[in-house]
């Protein structure tokens, strides 16, 4: 099973909860554990680093910055979160685009905000979250990532996790589109990360197949695709 036989190497180990980071040393206790990366609040970033550093782990360090959930910020506010998260040893990078905007058909503002994001990352990479469940129609969606896309985007992600309505196959297929299309204009590859929602083993099957079908085996890496779910990798340890 593919994501089983992997030990869960394309699964975040998220906490984005307000009182679930009593789970990380549990987990990390197991010398055998991985996963594609932690993610956590950007407060907690410099705790997880140095947490690391005595356990001698090495480890991809995420976090949820600029203003998530809601992205409902000053620019400069986000810049700055992203900014400090990065120093404080995150390595990977979850913002979350201005639904306001992209409601108001200002994709104009969702680009250059998701660029600005990305120059305040450096090297770290950016995964910029859609919450496709506020989005409404599916040609908003494609917009959206488009507009990720050009931004710099490194991954596109489906959710927050705080949505009513999370990752959804439907919103899957369409960003996956606009992620093969670009591809075949310039070349370049962009992550994709369905998130929120994904509780079984059975259920990130369905998305493995769906990136498999449209975007080809090359992106089965974590390089390339994630899977975002608080209890997935419960499950998928439990299963094993």
């Amino acid at each position: 099973m593919f994501m089983m036989h992997r030990r869960a190497f394309v699964v975040h180990f998220t906490s984005v909860s307000l009182s679930d980071y009593s789970r990380v040393p549990v987990y990390f206790q197991d010398p055998s554990f991985t996963c594609a990366a932690l993610c956590v609040y950007p407060q907690r970033v410099a705790d997880v680093a140095k947490y690391l550093a005595t356990k001698h782990k090495s480890f991809n360090i995420a976090s949820v910055a600029a203003g998530f959930p809601s992205g409902q910020y000053h620019l400069q506010t986000k810049i700055l979160e992203v900014e400090l998260t990065v120093a404080d040893g995150a390595s990977e990078i979850d913002i979350v685009i201005s639904r306001a905007a992209a409601l108001e058909d200002d994709w104009k503002t969702v680009y250059n905000e998701v660029a600005a994001l990305k120059k305040a990352c450096g090297s770290a990479h950016m995964k910029t979250i859609l919450a496709t469940g506020e989005l409404k129609t599916l040609s908003n969606v494609y917009k959206a990532s488009w507009a990720s896309i050009l931004g710099g985007s490194d991954f596109i992600k489906t959710s927050t996790g705080k949505e009513a309505t999370n990752a959804t196959l439907e919103v899957a297929y369409v960003m996956c589109c606009a992620i093969k299309r670009w591809y075949e204009l310039t070349g370049k590859k962009v992550g994709f990360k369905p998130a929120g929602g994904i509780k079984t083993p059975k259920e990130a099957l369905a998305y493995v197949a769906l990136v498999k079908d449209i975007l080809g085996d090359s992106w089965l890496n974590p390089q390339l695709f994630r899977i975002g779910a608080s209890s997935l990798l419960d499950n998928c340890l439990k299963a094993l």
